[in-house]
């Protein structure tokens, strides 16, 4: 295919599979992450399988790295198609307790990131007149909380909102922008989860990265010239079951 791919938070877990997938699609990768080993040891292992998979060492809460991340994909490529806005951390911590740095750096990481990084790319599928596509790595959590994830949850559900105001800004340049909601993905020794892990879900099963990368070819596929400004809920239907405790 030959397209060009953004992947922030791409040198582990779901990011990870992301870049390998798109990659044996024959797409041109880049992987955007601050850890820098990860990085480029995934960089590495795509190369010796003859993939063209590049890294750029990227804080995406800090804007500079972002329009840095931009400026070296289009020098090497020409083009972007595809953003993948996956990068995150999460913050487990009473709300009596968090400290405003601790909110701030969940905030710019997960969600400010995801407004200026669609921007820089989005100026470069205007300006080549063939629009792109965006993908926004939201989660179940943006609609469903446990305790102690006010930072995480904020930013989840302003991705939400944030998708489909952006895929109404960008409308009229043909950039699609749609939102994925992972429920449980393992990114760990899947073998090792439980049996009422898997059956909690109506799938009978818990998620694994491979997918989510299934979601992404679907909104980004060639074909896809209408799904836009939606959230794609992926979870075996767990948020969909009704519990009870007795």
């Amino acid at each position: 295919m030959n397209r060009t791919v953004i992947v922030t938070g791409g040198a582990n877990g779901i990011g990870k599979e992301l870049v390998i997938q798109y990659a044996r699609q024959k797409d041109n990768v880049v992987i955007a992450d601050v850890n820098e080993q990860a990085g480029k040891e995934l960089e590495q292992m795509c190369i010796d399988l003859f993939l063209k998979v590049s890294f750029v060492k990227t804080d995406v809460s800090n804007i500079a790295e972002i329009e840095n991340l931009i400026k070296i994909t289009v020098d090497r490529y020409e083009t972007i198609d595809i953003l993948i806005n996956n990068a995150g951390l999460s913050k487990w911590k009473s709300p009596y307790e968090l400290t405003v740095e601790e909110w701030d750096k969940v905030i710019n990481t997960n969600l400010r990131s995801v407004m200026f990084a669609s921007r820089e790319a989005a100026k470069i599928m205007k300006r080549n007149g063939k629009g792109g596509k965006i993908v926004n790595m939201a989660s179940t959590r943006a609609l469903m909380s446990e305790e102690n994830s006010e930072a995480y949850a904020a930013t989840k559900g302003g991705i939400l909102a944030l998708t489909h105001a952006l895929a109404t800004s960008f409308s009229q340049d043909r950039i699609q922008v749609n939102a994925i909601s992972p429920g449980w993905i393992e990114t760990g020794d899947y073998d090792s989860l439980r049996e009422i892990d898997h059956f909690q879900h109506l799938s009978k099963r818990v998620g694994k990265p491979s997918d989510i990368a299934k979601a992404c070819f679907y909104l980004t596929s060639d074909d896809n010239e209408f799904i836009t400004g939606t959230n794609l809920v992926v979870d075996g239907g767990m948020t969909k079951k009704m519990i009870y405790e007795e």
